[in-house]
């Protein structure tokens, strides 16, 4: 059957994906995360090899974990396009989705505050983001800001708890979790990367998706987990409502709230203002930790 979808983007994340077993792999120059990048590599390349067989034409695979440096373009397959760091406009983070008419979304976490592996929100330094009452997840924030593209969400990884997380949220979404609490050992990497890939053609044939497009307004609780301190810091540079070490955001869009989280989470004003020079820096940080995964897996002979 042909593809309804030719053009796909496909967003990346380290939790969710086969290599990550433990708070260390997903953390920045540890040994455990050089070789999480390896896997995560390989769960792409195997995803994308399957996806332009099925006959997509193009893929374009954005890394969204920590720096946004965390692929091996050398272990994944030359035909598709891996998007490094991240851009400021016109999606924070995400930078131009292009012609992608539907997004794919690998090896995700579920939300702050929930028992998935290693959930969170944009940062572990959130206890809990409720919005409207109900846990939000990365899965929402991306899906609603790509959907002035017109991009529909038909693919979701990660964790049991991220998969449940996901249909919750957008509606006839296809998953497919890989079950963390077995342990490294138990897991049979190769046959579930082959029904990972399988799973992912699959979608393309879904055709009762839409582009997520979540009806305002949006009354955020975010609970901060360094405590009062740290909150009555963070909402003062804002201005946002506080109480204790919980933050108030209440938005009639959920793009302003996606904006408003980011601002909230990595900057102050004066970084804002300075933004595009602080993302270059940020993306050499992630070059230079790419480089070291580099030479440690040469080393290894990995590479």
């Amino acid at each position: 059957m042909k593809p309804l979808y030719k053009n796909i983007l496909m967003i990346a994340d380290i939790e969710g994906s086969s290599g990550c077993w433990d708070h260390k792999a997903s953390s920045f120059m540890t040994e455990p995360w050089s070789h999480a990048c390896v896997e995560m590599s390989r769960d792409v390349n195997e995803v994308g090899r399957a996806l332009l067989n099925a006959g997509v034409e193009h893929i374009r695979v954005k890394d969204f974990h920590r720096t946004g440096f965390n692929l091996l373009p050398e272990l994944i397959d030359s035909r598709i396009t891996i998007a490094s760091g991240y851009d400021r406009s016109p999606i924070p983070g995400i930078g131009d989705p292009g012609d992608a008419q539907a997004v794919v979304f690998l090896g995700m976490h579920a939300a702050s505050g929930t028992d998935g592996f290693l959930s969170h929100t944009l940062t572990s330094r959130i206890e809990y983001l409720m919005v409207n009452g109900k846990p939000l997840a990365e899965v929402e924030l991306f899906s609603a800001s790509l959907a002035l593209w017109g991009i529909r969400p038909i693919f979701f990884s990660g964790c049991p708890t991220a998969c449940q997380q996901a249909k919750r949220t957008i509606t006839n979404i296809n998953v497919y979790p890989i079950d963390k609490s077995m342990g490294a050992e138990n897991l049979d990497v190769a046959d579930w990367r082959a029904g990972l890939a399988r799973a992912v053609v699959e979608s393309l044939t879904n055709d009762s998706t839409a582009p997520y497009t979540p009806v305002g307004p949006f009354n955020a609780v975010i609970q901060m987990r360094d405590g009062k301190k740290t909150a009555i810091r963070m909402a003062k540079r804002w201005g946002f409502e506080r109480r204790d070490n919980q933050i108030f955001i209440n938005t009639e869009c959920i793009r302003t709230l996606y904006l408003n989280l980011i601002r909230l989470c990595y900057l102050t004003p004066m970084i804002e203002r300075f933004l595009p020079v602080g993302l270059l820096m940020y993306n050499l940080w992630g070059r230079a930790g790419l480089a070291w995964v580099r030479r440690k897996l040469r080393a290894e002979a990995i590479l």
